[in-house]
Formats: structure tokens, C-alpha cells, sequence
């Protein structure tokens, strides 16, 4: 009885670790972004304080890299651009409504044009992170070459 539960146990780690395995150089990016700190700072005379982004090495060492975001689709008009702004929290408790920090948002600009998405729908997305810090046109954490991908897809 003992080297059968063995056996199941062994078995039931080896397929965990593959499932996970092959996702390992993808980070995951609300994590990642949760460590940044803002500091209000002074704009020009009609921008008042915006919160600025401190990016410290760790968050710069991973600018280029693959990183995954698991959100929801903010409703905002994005014409025929190949961008929308992802947020962690839904709408009622994002960033945008005062509810969240500038951590929790990140601009997604896909390879090819995506799909219409309902307001607050939730995706999951991999692509390649770049920061920004000084252009408020922009958020602070900006996808690049981004793929929508379903949980099947990432094992």
C-alpha cells in the first residue's frame, strides 16, 4: 500500500511541474508591478501632482522580458487601434475610478488586431514589457507584441 501511494504521490508532482514548467520564463506581471513605489510629483502649473513610477533594478531587469497579465478590459472607446488598457481589479474598483494605485493598469498593444471585447471582460495576455516614466500619455506599464492566450495555452 505504501509504494502505491508513493507512486501516486511522485506521479502528481511530475505532472504539476509540467504543466507549470514550460510557462517559467513568463513573470507574472501584477506581482511584479505591486513592488514599484509612486511618488507625487509636481507637474507643469495646469497638470498639478501625478504619481511617478520609482523603477528600481529589479523591475528594470525584466524590461523585454515576457510577462503575463490576467485582467479586465477597461471600456473605453479605442477606435481601430491595436490597444486596449488592462486593469487587475474590475471597473468598479479600478484605478480609473479611484479605487486603485497606478500599479494595477497596463497598456496592451497586440500584434494583430484583437477581438472586440465586452467592457470588463476578462483576458489573460503575454507580452513584452516596457516601462514608462515620463510620457503621461501612456501608463506606466506597457505591453508590447502581446497575444491573448487562454489558461490552456499557457501550460
Amino acid at each position: 500500500m505504501k509504494v502505491v501511494k508513493t507512486i501516486v504521490i511522485l506521479f502528481s508532482l511530475c505532472c504539476a511541474s509540467s504543466l507549470y514548467s514550460q510557462d517559467s520564463d513568463v513573470i507574472e506581471g501584477w506581482k511584479a508591478f505591486a513592488k514599484v513605489r509612486f511618488r507625487p510629483t509636481l507637474m507643469e502649473e495646469d497638470e498639478g501632482y501625478l504619481l511617478v513610477p520609482q523603477f528600481g533594478k529589479r523591475i528594470k531587469e525584466l524590461e523585454g522580458k515576457s510577462v503575463k497579465l490576467k485582467g479586465y478590459v477597461m471600456p473605453f472607446d479605442y477606435g481601430d487601434e491595436n490597444f486596449v488598457i488592462l486593469s487587475r481589479y474590475p471597473y468598479t474598483s479600478c484605478f480609473f475610478c479611484g479605487a486603485a494605485g497606478p500599479e494595477s493598469v497596463a497598456e496592451i498593444h497586440f500584434t494583430e488586431t484583437p477581438p472586440k471585447f465586452k467592457p470588463d471582460e476578462q483576458i489573460t495576455i503575454v507580452g513584452e514589457l516596457s516601462l514608462n516614466q515620463d510620457n503621461i500619455e501612456h501608463m506606466n506599464f506597457i505591453l508590447e507584441k502581446s497575444k491573448i492566450k487562454n489558461e490552456w495555452t499557457l501550460r
